[in-house]
């Protein structure tokens, strides 16, 4: 079990431990036994999926309303149909409900109706007296009658989401004028009515996030005045209409803001990056990513925000990485303690970067993504394993020049000691690796092929560098596309018990000796990725899935060589599966597959391309 996917057993164990972990299950009868065993819980956060009007999903609810009704604190209902009476004949029962997630419900305010009669307003609102979160993001159909209703029950409103929605913030296209001259819409959900909610809640208002809108840079100013609003945390993901003048207004009126998320808004430059840097002394968070203007400039001072915990800069072609080593090693200053960092697609990061950061941020990083950064190469890797050995989730997809020889902490021909660089090779790893200081990465021609991990290297790795294994907390690891990457370094060092998400998808020279060792070492595995790994066959699957039942997600898509073989024995040992993704398993039938689905009822992937063939074309 973990935390974002929650637990999907029949007879859920108790455990000594249960903070913010999730139930997750859909709306089919299957569900009513551990509706009824969760009956034992003091407190509950559920995730309902796939309800819709019909008597299954009325039953289910009601169900939940007598069961669990008073213990739930927060309620899910992601891709779900349901009608408003199977909401309010739920919601007043949810006396102790703190998080309401109603995203994408079109059908409760399509007709805009919902709420409309007093009584259930005066019900829903003594339920909902203590809701401190609130997310109506993707709603085609709200309007500011619906938006009043609603919130007019939740008076006490800590954190609100509207991202996706259609909201005015100019003009009302239905009445032909500006925002703010007509009365409340039954069409749609205006900015006037949004700062009204944020004026009657400013007392309790912490968070707002209004991604994906069409805000305009006078609307969030609009909105970041509103008196006495303080913020800690804004979202303004996709907001393609800001520009840096908007960023210096929101950082003037909310100096207190602990999280700020500016991602996709393509208008921004290195203003921006200068203003927050300048002006946000607070923040923990600001996520930059898919901002393809940011450069360099203004990262070096952002660094010296002491108070600064995760940094987003993925998909920023621009970025070095030069500017944050240079502020990190600022003398005499207080700097950024980061504990995340994302460097997605940075293509201009390399090994030199990666060191330095590495040895900077050593005492701190929990959390490093460096998928399709292509320039990163084994010693990147050997930096990594040598300084960062607190991290918990590293993310080393697409890196392509990535070998055996860095996962295991080794270079090819090793024999030289720190600063001895024999003609122009550039230095090597040795166990006094972390001694070495910076150095100038050595010459690795692309298009030289590897060599090869033999038997004898592996008895000599114990007197190489520091491996992949000295990442002993890690959670998650992505290796995915890293093709040079075979059995040799991948069975010997991807060998963490506390390991939940693994992905090695694309890696054409593991075979099942790796998914065997996997499977013997990972046993906390919640999910696990080998698609498109001609190497992996019913024996890999054999070895493994026994050892394995914690699996929730598995990821097989284009494996030929996995066959119905391998399907009976996930019915056997992995019973919380939720994910099989077998397209493109050419080996695998139909029928095996119903088999499948009718053992294990709480799976939620619809089993496309089974053969090969979208069964959405195949006839009986």
């Amino acid at each position: 079990m973990d935390d974002s996917d929650g637990e999907d057993c029949r007879e859920p164990p108790e455990l000594p431990l249960e903070k913010n972990v999730t139930f997750s299950f859909p709306g089919s009868g299957a569900s009513l036994e551990l509706i009824r065993g969760l009956s034992r819980k003091s407190r509950l956060s559920l995730k309902i999926s796939q309800l819709d009007g019909f008597s299954v999903s009325r039953s289910l609810l009601l169900e939940v309303g007598e069961h669990l009704g008073s213990r739930v604190e927060s309620l899910a209902l992601p891709g779900s149909s349901i009608t408003e009476a199977s909401l309010l004949a739920l919601l007043p029962r949810l006396t102790s409900l703190r998080r309401l997630d109603l995203r994408g419900l079109d059908s409760l305010f399509m007709s805009g109706a919902f709420l409309s009669r007093e009584e259930h307003r005066v019900q829903v609102r003594s339920a909902l007296i203590g809701l401190e979160e609130l997310d109506l993001s993707d709603l085609r159909y709200l309007s500011d009658l619906t938006f009043s209703r609603l919130t007019g029950c939740t008076p006490h409103l800590r954190r609100l989401s509207l991202a996706g929605c259609h909201i005015a913030f100019e003009f009302d296209p239905y009445r032909g004028c500006p925002v703010g001259a007509a009365e409340d819409s039954s069409a749609l959900l205006s900015l006037r009515n949004l700062k009204k909610l944020l004026t009657e809640q400013k007392s309790t208002l912490v968070a707002l996030d209004i991604s994906r809108t069409s805000i305009t840079p006078e609307s969030l100013r609009t909105i970041t005045q509103v008196q006495g609003l303080v913020l800690e945390e804004l979202c303004l993901q996709g907001c393609k209409e800001l520009t840096d003048y908007s960023v210096e207004i929101l950082v003037k009126h909310q100096p207190s803001l602990l999280k700020l998320d500016i991602s996709g808004c393509t208008g921004l430059t290195s203003r921006s990056v200068e203003a927050v840097a300048r002006g946000l002394n607070s923040l923990r968070r600001f996520s930059l990513s898919r901002d393809w203007r940011i450069t360099e400039k203004g990262l070096a001072e952002l660094l010296l925000v002491p108070s600064l915990r995760s940094l987003d800069l993925s998909e920023c072609p621009h970025i070095s990485g030069s500017e944050m080593v240079k502020g990190l090693k600022r003398p005499g200053s207080a700097r950024a303690k980061l504990e995340s960092l994302n460097l997605k697609s940075c293509t201009y990061i390399r090994d030199l970067a990666v060191f330095s950061l590495a040895q900077l941020l050593g005492d701190f990083l929990r959390e490093l993504d460096l998928t399709s950064c292509v320039n990163v190469t084994d010693l990147s890797v050997c930096a990594i394993a040598t300084y960062l050995q607190k991290l918990v989730v590293l993310r080393l997809g697409w890196c392509k020049e990535i070998s055996d020889w860095g996962l295991l902490g080794m270079m090819q021909n090793a024999r030289c000691e720190p600063g001895d660089e024999a003609g122009d090779k550039g230095p090597r790893f040795t166990r006094t690796f972390g001694n070495m200081g910076f150095f100038k990465p050595p010459r690795m021609p692309f298009e030289e092929q590897p060599k090869l991990v033999t038997q004898h290297d592996l008895q000599q790795s114990q007197q190489a560098g520091t491996s992949l294994l000295a990442l002993r907390r890690l959670q998650e690891l992505d290796l995915s596309a890293c093709t040079k990457l075979t059995d040799s370094s991948v069975a010997q060092v991807v060998r963490h018990p506390d390991l939940q998400r693994l992905s090695l998808s694309m890696l054409p020279e593991i075979t099942d000796a790796s998914l065997a060792s996997v499977g013997w070492h990972c046993r906390s595995l919640t999910s696990l990725a080998l698609s498109h790994c001609p190497g992996i066959s019913d024996r890999g699957v054999a070895q493994a899935v026994p050892h394995l039942q914690r699996l929730q997600h598995l990821y097989l898509s284009c494996c030929n060589k996995v066959t119905d073989r391998s399907l009976f024995l996930l019915m056997q040992h992995c019973k919380r599966l939720k994910t099989v993704d077998i397209s493109g398993c050419k080996n695998i039938s139909v029928t095996a597959v119903d088999l499948l689905q009718s053992q294990l009822p709480f799976l939620e992937n619809k089993h496309k391309f089974i053969g090969g063939l979208d069964q959405a074309f195949m006839t009986d």
